[in-house]
């Protein structure tokens, strides 16, 4: 017995020391693309190969050939044979689906020894598009996100900017085709108690290899025909550097305005709104792609205007119903009356301010006039005296005073 049990120890010792292992290696496969999963040994004769998943043989090599083992993998799976004399036993899959997600084995066997490695395998489609839309059914409007062929099913939040204290209540629902490919689609009602709310939608991959951001948002405006009009149009904070297109819808009939590229910086308008649509591309680069509408027609420009900022996995909506209204005869005579006070009161207000320009300055003038000194007003005095005495003296001697007369006649008769 204890010969047995010595013998038996050492071939335990002998094949455990022969037998290799490796951490488990880790691949995503992308859906309906080849996948290649990594196996590689210590090169030597005699090589013998087996895959399997989860003890199910899946591929076989050896010097004879190779061969698939299950009628899932039938012609699509192989290895690269020229390379199994340098180590090389990774498994080649073509066409990999949701089906061949899960644990493979590589076991290799040659002269020296078993070598054994682990690949875990998980198999995605990947988050190629993300729509948000506005859609009015009968009493409400509700915000739509939508993403379609993708695996495994993502998870879908939403968000509004600025927050709102109201609970957002969306319904989500996924839906798995023939191919195991997920459609979803989420809705969430609008809030009409704010109106000026940003809905934010966001959608991370079940891996967390990808996020999605849509953002939607609608406002209505009102401008005069023949009056410039500003448009807004504002990206978020989180949006990085994007392009920007500008288009216009009326009566069910889209027109692209214009289109603004982040790379070149540069803007291209479409013909007929070359010359009544203006963009201010130093803002567009800082988030502001406002659009100007010069001089605009009532029966042309009215509709709705939607520019849409978008970058990779990034997208940002707004929609604005501009109403041009006309000018009628009635409003255009008020117009000139009102111009025509207003040139009035213009005048009216000019007048009063050079009335008191000239009334400061006339009595600045007579406060600069120089006051008569007491020398002058004392060296006056003996000549009031002096013509008294004159009097006097006109009085005693009546020639004197007969002169004076005459000769106060000869000035005075022409």
């Amino acid at each position: 017995m204890a010969v047995t049990y010595t013998w038996t120890c050492l071939l335990l010792w002998i094949s455990t020391s022969t037998q290799t292992t490796t951490p488990d290696a880790h691949v995503t496969c992308a859906f309906l693309e080849d996948c290649v999963l990594p196996c590689s040994f210590q090169p030597d004769s005699d090589e013998v190969i087996r895959w399997l998943k989860q003890e199910v043989p899946v591929h076989s090599f050896q010097r004879g050939g190779e061969w698939s083992e299950h009628e899932q993998y039938a012609g699509r799976t192989s290895l690269f044979t020229h390379m199994v004399s340098h180590g090389n036993a990774s498994l080649h899959l073509r066409g990999c689906g949701p089906r061949d997600r899960g644990r493979y084995k590589c076991h290799v066997r040659t002269s020296a020894g078993v070598h054994e490695a682990h690949v875990i395998v998980r198999v995605e489609a990947p988050i190629r598009a993300l729509s948000l839309e506005l859609s009015r059914l009968s009493g409400y409007e509700e915000v739509k996100c939508t993403t379609r062929h993708v695996y495994p099913a993502p998870h879908v939040a939403w968000a509004t900017d600025p927050p709102t204290a109201q609970p957002l209540r969306p319904i989500t629902r996924k839906l798995a085709d023939r191919q195991g490919l997920y459609a979803v689609e989420s809705r969430l009602r609008r809030l009409n108690s704010q109106s000026e709310l940003t809905y934010i939608c966001t959608v991370n991959s079940s891996y967390g290899s990808q996020t999605w951001t849509a953002s939607l948002r609608e406002r209505e405006i009102n401008g005069v025909e023949g009056k410039d009009l500003t448009i807004p149009c504002h990206a978020p904070p989180y949006q990085p550097k994007s392009s920007l297109s500008w288009s216009f819808t009326n009566h069910n009939e889209e027109a692209l305005i214009l289109t603004y590229d982040s790379q070149s910086q540069l803007s291209s308008a479409s013909a007929p709104w070359e010359v009544c649509a203006r963009l201010d591309v130093l803002k567009v680069a800082l988030g502001d792609g406002s659009l100007q509408l010069v001089n605009p027609v009532s029966l042309e420009h009215t509709g709705t205007y939607t520019c849409v900022y978008s970058s990779p996995q990034n997208t940002h909506t707004e929609h604005t119903g501009v109403n041009i209204s006309a000018v009628t005869g009635e409003r255009m005579r008020s117009q000139e009356e009102s111009r025509w006070w207003i040139i009035a009161v213009v005048i009216a207000v000019l007048a009063l301010a050079l009335t008191g320009i000239l009334g400061y300055l006339k009595v600045r003038g007579n406060q600069s006039k120089p006051r008569k000194r007491p020398e002058e007003t004392s060296e006056m005095k003996p000549v009031k005296e002096t013509t008294a005495n004159e009097r006097g003296l006109s009085e005693s001697s009546p020639l004197t005073t007969g002169e004076t007369l005459s000769t106060n006649v000869n000035i005075l008769t022409p």
